[in-house]
């Protein structure tokens, strides 16, 4: 793909300082693009890094001003800040339930809407989050991460369709396991990979068809398409990639 359209544009990534968040922002700025870099804390210094909770909406409305005043009119925005607190639903405490909705469901909720009245305003742009194939599959322990993941997709669709007569795409990447520190910390022993993949009927997991583990710059490839031009008839999708795990459901 043909990166150059991303020479001098300017992206918003939350998430950006590990994972797939870091992996999206390094693609992005590999292409030209000039990326804010937003997640709650960085492990070391860099160049246009924002400091936020994405829960806070008026901290995030004010990162959002910051960004625009130093680096230029928004052009893109992807999200990918969340948390997962792994458990039974029947044994999930107000606090998970409620943290996990308000990072990975409210976060990207503040996002989108500081970003996308600005796109509204200027009549372009393109939104992409990162939600999860446990946002269409039942997953035992993941409830309120797979339902906030699906809360926040039917959202980001919504928000497509009032926002499309304005030329502003909004899609979704939904990433199967990935490996980030979220997936490893899943994982009790070396072998924890190759669970994954063979998968466990007992948890009605099917494993993975691909035999592998995607990689943050698989997920990243996929983000950077929808943002481009060769995307340009996309919105209100949802793209899975996950190797196959969920059979395309």
């Amino acid at each position: 793909m043909d990166t150059s359209e991303f020479n001098g544009k300017v992206a918003v990534v939350t998430g950006a300082a590990r994972g797939i968040g870091k992996a999206v922002a390094d693609a992005l700025a590999k292409s030209g693009a000039t990326v804010a870099a937003v997640d709650i804390a960085f492990a070391s210094e860099g160049k246009n890094q924002f400091m936020v909770d994405v829960v806070d909406s008026a901290a995030v409305n004010k990162t959002i001003s910051a960004v625009e005043h130093q680096l230029g009119e928004i052009d893109y925005l992807v999200n990918v800040a969340g948390i997962l607190r792994m458990g039974s639903l029947l044994e999930c405490s107000d606090d998970d339930w409620q943290r996990t909705f308000a990072v990975n469901t409210t976060g990207a909720f503040n996002l989108c809407r500081a970003v996308g009245r600005r796109m509204l305003l200027r009549k372009r742009g393109a939104i992409v989050v990162v939600s999860s194939n446990a946002a269409s599959i039942p997953r035992i322990g993941m409830g309120a991460y797979a339902a906030s993941k699906a809360a926040t997709s039917h959202m980001l669709k919504c928000l497509g369709l009032e926002l499309a007569q304005a030329n502003i795409r909004c899609n979704i990447v939904a990433p199967g396991s990935t490996d980030t520190d979220m997936q490893r910390q899943l994982w009790v022993d070396a072998s924890g990979a190759e669970k994954v993949i063979a998968g466990s009927l007992e948890n009605y997991r099917l494993g993975i068809p691909l035999q592998r583990i995607a990689t943050p710059e698989n997920i990243a490839s996929v983000v950077l398409f929808l943002l481009s031009s060769n995307a340009a008839h996309i919105t209100l999708e949802s793209i899975l990639v996950d190797g196959g795990a969920t059979l395309g459901c």
